[in-house]
């Protein structure tokens, strides 16, 4: 029963995400909803992490506006197949646990900069015009933009704006006073609803969004002149960059619902291999990419999910809105979506984790956070990623000549086991580190002993730091031995 209703909260979080994120993509809103209906009843079926869910993700939506505006929306299904492939095999080849080794500062700077990129092609859609191909040339224009509403003159850019800023207010001012309650009811859905309502009630002349009477009408197999196109070299790299991205963020969302409930943890190749299956039938049916997304795997374990069946659930409830409730959705108006990506993006630009990082790591992993985010601004997702992955290279300049890490477990008892860490621990070693870690009983004792660590580097710090925090959540115990600046890195999440 609690499976079901958290079923019900995920699917209108994730309804008017679904169909936002494709329009924020460039593609029809239908795209969005087969990938949330793939995400949910198959990846939610195969899934390493029963509790995340799984579905169009705000992190892509930059890439896919990218591919679609360079090779046209056919392309994006072959695309999506050789993204899928390439994740089946790093499941297969047992690489999920590398994908934890990206720097957090990497990882929130990109999710950063996608933010800003997101708000700042939404704006337009607010403006009722149409995003431009580059970041940097929409931030620009938004000033103009706002200079050319007229407020005696209820045209259609004014009333589009008009339906957009209704549905941030009410995003906003019911997160503010939403009784406790109610607190399970999404912001977003309210959002919409209220703009909907405005729009009609007033006979607003505004642009709605265009759902197909049958959901199979939308299914668009690529062909095969496109499957030909995927031997050019470009398209090849474009397909291993949705594939890097889309796991590096499912598999880091995974460890973060990991860290908010006490149930089974992430087996990370199963989860990777059940985002490559994911990804696989999503560029079948032309759909959208898909990552675990930690917005709707969070409202599901608040909501008080304890097994996949919610997953799977939402995923069937989207698939019966689009069956059942097409002339509904029809009355949406695609302003409505873009309040909520503007929403949405600017949450992901929140400089709290750039804060973090200088105060607790200093300005190293700060400028790394910084670099990521304004390159991918500036340029593009893939080069701001790759950059930002050369700097913490810089991480290892000092300790070239001792990179070398000695883990060692002794079993003390049945519930107790000590855990010794005896060099550098970067994020060279963090899969093994996360092994041994996470091989520790459950409910027991551990003893670990970082004494003799000579480096702590913020990637290895960070997911220290998640797992004392989780040991004290489930009720483990944990002693800490430690220099003071390897213990001052722990703090607060261990005294």
């Amino acid at each position: 029963m609690r499976d079901f209703t958290a079923s019900v909260v995920v699917f209108l979080v994730a309804l008017p995400l679904c169909m936002g994120i494709a329009v924020a993509s460039g593609v029809p809103a239908e795209k969005g909803l087969i990938t949330g209906i793939i995400g949910g009843i198959v990846v939610g079926a195969l899934a390493g992490s029963p509790l995340q869910v799984s579905g169009p993700a705000a992190g892509l939506a930059v890439i896919v506006f990218e591919v679609v505006q360079r090779y046209g929306l056919a392309m994006l299904g072959p695309i999506l197949v050789v993204a899928g492939l390439i994740q089946l095999g790093a499941g297969a080849l047992r690489l999920g646990q590398w994908f934890r080794a990206i720097s957090p500062a990497v990882v929130h700077g990109m999710l950063a900069g996608i933010g800003l990129l997101i708000v700042a092609g939404q704006a337009h859609v607010l403006f009722g015009d149409s995003p431009g191909p580059h970041g940097l040339q929409n931030l620009l224009a938004i000033p103009a933009a706002f200079a050319s509403l007229n407020p005696t003159d209820l045209g259609v850019a004014e009333a589009t704006f008009l339906v957009g800023a209704i549905t941030i207010a009410a995003m906003l001012i019911w997160e503010k006073v939403r009784p406790a309650k109610l607190k399970l009811v999404p912001g977003a859905l309210l959002g919409v609803l209220a703009a909907t309502l405005a729009a009609i009630f007033f006979q607003l002349p505004v642009q709605r969004i265009a759902v197909p009477e049958s959901i199979i009408a939308a299914i668009a197999p690529p062909g095969a002149g496109d499957l030909a196109r995927l031997m050019e070299p470009a398209i090849f790299i474009t397909a291993l960059a949705i594939a890097f991205i889309a796991s590096a963020e499912t598999l880091l969302s995974a460890a973060a619902v990991d860290q908010m409930h006490s149930g089974p943890k992430t087996r990370y190749n199963k989860e990777l291999a059940a985002q490559g299956i994911g990804n696989l039938l999503c560029g079948l049916a032309g759909a959208l990419p898909m990552t675990g997304v930690i917005v709707r795997s969070s409202a599901n374990v608040q909501a008080g999910a304890q097994t996949r069946l919610s997953t799977i659930l939402h995923g069937i409830w989207i698939l019966g809105s689009v069956a059942l409730l097409a002339s509904v959705l029809r009355l949406i108006p695609s302003a409505a979506l873009a309040g909520v990506l503007v929403v949405t993006g600017w949450r992901l630009v929140s400089l709290k984790h750039a804060r973090h990082l200088f105060e607790r790591y200093g300005l190293l992993p700060t400028a790394i956070w910084a670099v990521t985010f304004f390159t991918v601004v500036a340029t593009d997702l893939l080069t701001g990623v790759l950059v930002g992955m050369a700097l913490t290279l810089v991480e290892l300049a000092p300790n070239l000549m001792r990179l070398r890490l000695r883990i060692q477990t002794q079993t003390l008892s049945d519930d107790e086991r000590e855990v010794s860490l005896d060099g550098a621990a970067t994020f060279v070693q963090l899969p093994r580190i996360a092994k041994a870690l996470e091989a520790s009983p459950r409910g027991g004792m551990v003893r670990l002993n970082l004494e003799r660590l000579s480096t702590l580097d913020h990637t290895c710090a960070e997911v220290l730091t998640d797992w004392l925090r989780g040991r004290e959540r489930d009720g483990g115990r944990v002693e800490l031995r430690a220099n003071e600046t390897v213990r001052r890195r722990l703090i607060p999440a261990h005294a």
